[in-house]
């Protein structure tokens, strides 16, 4: 399949021939849909804690007599029925982590790029060649490209075009070889430089 390609300023300049198995293949919504649920399980610190009854401070002593007050009998202050006393079933620290199998990461990103191939989201640029960093450059940029909100692809890490589209609203900028599934659903366009088209045909493909 082809994509047009322009230049930075915005300008048609024809088609990229482009990969049908990376960008022109069947979107399976349920792996997208997993991929970007072990995604954010794995952002999660799981370090959130609450204290029991035998963690909490104090209640070491019997707060009275078992029998004869009148009051119900208790044992701690420091019960979960008391003020200031233990949390009952709280959340502890823990690990969210999931898995997901190369193969299904890899073909998450691939149905991921072929739903945006097909919704006519990917931008094909021809370079992004700033001298150096600078955000107003870069919004202008992707202004004529038609995609002020975007994730940004480079083949290789490019301090200069990371750093001026990292203070953009919206925007991200990655290498080719770090796009996720999520990375791709989580901005409404794409941009992709010529160089970084290649990069995902030949891990993904």
């Amino acid at each position: 399949m082809k994509l047009p390609l322009r230049t930075m300023a915005g300008e048609d300049r024809g088609e990229i021939e482009v990969s049908d198995r990376v960008f022109g293949a069947e979107v399976n919504e349920a792996l997208l849909h997993q991929a970007v649920v072990v995604w954010e399980a794995n952002q999660r610190q799981g370090t959130r804690s609450t204290k029991t009854r035998g963690e909490v401070r104090g209640g070491g002593k019997k707060p009275w007599r078992q029998k004869g007050t009148g009051r119900a009998r208790q044992g701690s202050i420091r019960s979960p029925l008391w003020r200031k006393g233990g949390v009952v079933f709280g959340p502890r620290p823990r690990d969210f982590r999931l898995a997901l199998p190369k193969r299904m990461r890899r073909g998450a990103v691939v149905s991921a790029l072929s739903a945006k191939a097909r919704d006519g989201e990917i931008v094909v640029v021809d370079s992004l060649a700033l001298e150096a960093p600078k955000t107003r450059a870069m919004r202008a940029a992707l202004e004529a490209l038609g995609a002020p909100r975007a994730l940004v692809v480079t083949a290789d890490h490019d301090p200069v075009v990371y750093k001026s589209v990292r203070n953009l609203p919206g925007s991200s900028a990655l290498e080719a070889r770090q796009v996720t599934a999520r990375d791709l659903l989580a901005h409404p366009r794409l941009v992709l430089t010529a160089d970084s088209v290649r990069v995902l045909e030949e891990v993904l493909g």
